[in-house]
């Protein structure tokens, strides 16, 4: 299948929501890979540049707002749409001031999610540049 979205990671520890939310993006056309946690997306750590990652924020281990600080210290930059069922402002503003261009609630409308990674991917809401890289090896 050509790939005329881009590529999606999503990390969250929730199976069904992990089928969900790749079944809908595959139909939109997007190459879709999923983690079960913070640690596994780490762990697979490559060259690979999604187009956006998708993001809980309550999980085992690492959650969202770690993994984005660790991927801030590892030099990686990348749109993320943070996706939780435990949204306030609080978490909001952490999640903005961490680089999240967007936070939306579960369960997400596909059609606000869409909208999200649109606009995560243009770079619009982002407080970091909308890049995958390294900046220090």
């Amino acid at each position: 299948m050509k790939d005329c979205q881009g590529l999606i990671f999503i990390v969250d520890d929730d199976p069904p929501v992990l089928k969900g939310l790749s079944r809908l993006l595959r139909g939109r056309g997007f190459q879709v890979r999923t983690f079960a946690s913070a640690e596994a997306f780490l762990g697979a750590l490559g060259a690979e540049a999604p187009a956006c990652l998708l993001l809980d924020m309550r999980m085992p281990g690492m959650d969202g707002l770690d993994l984005m600080d660790a991927l801030a210290r590892r030099g990686v930059e990348t749109p993320v749409v943070v996706i939780t069922a435990y949204l306030d402002d609080g978490l909001a503003r952490r999640c903005k001031a961490a680089g999240a261009s967007a936070c939306l609630t579960k369960p997400v409308e596909p059609s606000a999610l869409l909208q999200a990674i649109a606009a995560a991917r243009s770079g619009a809401g982002m407080s970091r540049a909308p890049n995958w890289r390294r900046r220090h090896q």
